[in-house]
């Protein structure tokens, strides 16, 4: 079961991966945007409001059933707090992970906009 769990462990880590740098990757890609922004949406959704990650959720699960003591919190909090934001409250660690996926999200209104317009100017030619 210590398998099962480091296995969720790095699907928890390419899915944060995923939505801090998934902008970097989707130009040009509609579907991926797509699953992409929900991907962003779902982050903000689960720092800033009271649910719980499924995937802390079945890691700790999995921890349990291989009688490894799951650590209790968020997924950011233990892994990620203590590899790159030693000391900082975790309002702190939430407000980055938040602004990270809010500026995705600008990133893609951005986007739109060009595309917008270029497609506009086009019509208009």
């Amino acid at each position: 079961m210590a398998a099962v769990a480091a296995w969720i462990l790095l699907a928890h880590l390419a899915w944060i991966a995923l939505v801090v740098f998934g902008a970097l990757f989707t130009r040009g890609r509609p579907v991926w945007s797509a699953l992409h922004i929900l991907a962003l949406l779902w982050g903000i959704a689960v720092e800033a409001g009271p649910w719980p990650c499924p995937l802390t959720l079945a890691e700790q699960h999995f921890e349990s059933l291989a009688g490894v003591s799951p650590f209790q919190g968020s997924f950011l909090l233990h892994y990620l707090d203590a590899l790159v934001y030693p000391n900082l409250p975790s309002w702190a660690i939430t407000l980055a992970g938040v602004s990270v996926c809010v500026f995705n999200l600008v990133l893609y209104g951005w986007r739109l906009r060009v595309w917008l317009l270029r497609r506009r100017a086009v019509l208009n030619s």
